[in-house]
């Protein structure tokens, strides 16, 4: 299978692209470089097909800013076969905008037909197996290497090995990179009561490709509920720093979905971001 190496000149801070974001992001260009994203993330499904002004942004953007891409509807875990069509056009977006990373959720997200919402897998040998195979099957139809990214779940169904175990075992199946949401890490540790610092720990340390940080909602103390809707809590910036501290500065996407602030307010926590990376920087020592 054709390898696609390019994720490793990722750096910094990033920021997800989204349409409402975008005249502000315009009417900044002249903003401090040191508060813009370093690099930026979209949904390929929210672009495909669409022309006109929308099409000429975002390859402006794209033309600007280091573009990796995050999937919303492949269902890699699910029982319906792959959608080659929907894949087929993913790939001819991810080449014709220079895209260096490719993800997906590992998860499922229907059988017939896209829900647009992430379903746990059981985390069995079995559940290992199909989704590996369908991972595979993907890298081969895109021609390069995908990342795939821990979510965030609710409920364990079937549940044989614990979470950390079935994602690594998925990437050294399917020959895969990873990326690594430490919200998504910290909401599960605390919905499934499990170590989050041992989970990054466990981790494959080269296959993470970049990481994500976002809000979530407390709905009980041992319930938290990933929503993209609020700043990033300190707890979340605790696990991001001590990631920094094993890792060193890796790439790190913002994620904000909803509630959107002005832009100023996420160049703002983008500094955050990079201030933690070069503490990391200074802490790290390589193995």
């Amino acid at each position: 299978m054709p390898v696609n190496k390019t994720y490793n000149t990722l750096a910094g801070a990033g920021l997800g692209l989204r349409r409402s974001l975008m005249p502000a992001m315009l009417a900044s260009e002249n903003a401090c470089l040191t508060d813009k994203p370093d690099f930026l993330e979209l949904a390929p499904e929210n672009w495909i097909g669409l022309g006109g002004r929308f099409a000429r942004d975002l390859s402006q953007f794209t033309s600007e800013f280091p573009t990796v891409c995050h999937g919303l509807s492949l269902s890699l875990g699910g029982p319906a076969p792959l959608d080659q069509v929907l894949i087929g056009k993913i790939r001819e977006f991810l080449n014709q905008h220079q895209v260096l990373v490719y993800s997906e959720h590992l998860s499922y997200t229907g059988d017939q037909g896209h829900l647009y919402d992430l379903l746990p897998l059981p985390m069995t040998e079995e559940s290992v197996d199909h989704v590996a195979q369908r991972i595979i099957q993907t890298q081969d139809l895109l021609g390069r290497q995908i990342a795939i990214e821990n979510v965030s779940t609710y409920a364990r169904p079937f549940a044989e090995m614990s979470e950390s175990e079935f994602v690594q075992e998925v990437i050294c199946r399917s020959d895969c990179l990873l990326l690594l949401d430490i919200n998504n890490v910290y909401v599960n540790s605390v919905n499934h009561k499990f170590d989050p610092k041992k989970y990054i720990l466990s981790m494959p340390q080269d296959r993470i490709s970049y990481l994500h940080v976002a809000g979530h909602y407390q709905q009980a103390p041992d319930l938290l509920i990933d929503t993209h809707g609020s700043e990033v809590c300190r707890e979340v910036l605790d696990l991001l720093q001590f990631t920094y501290d094993v890792l060193g500065p890796v790439p790190t996407l913002l994620e904000r979905d909803f509630n959107v602030p002005p832009l100023k307010d996420l160049y703002a926590e983008l500094v955050k971001i990079r201030q933690l990376q070069l503490c990391g920087e200074h802490t790290h020592e390589p193995a």
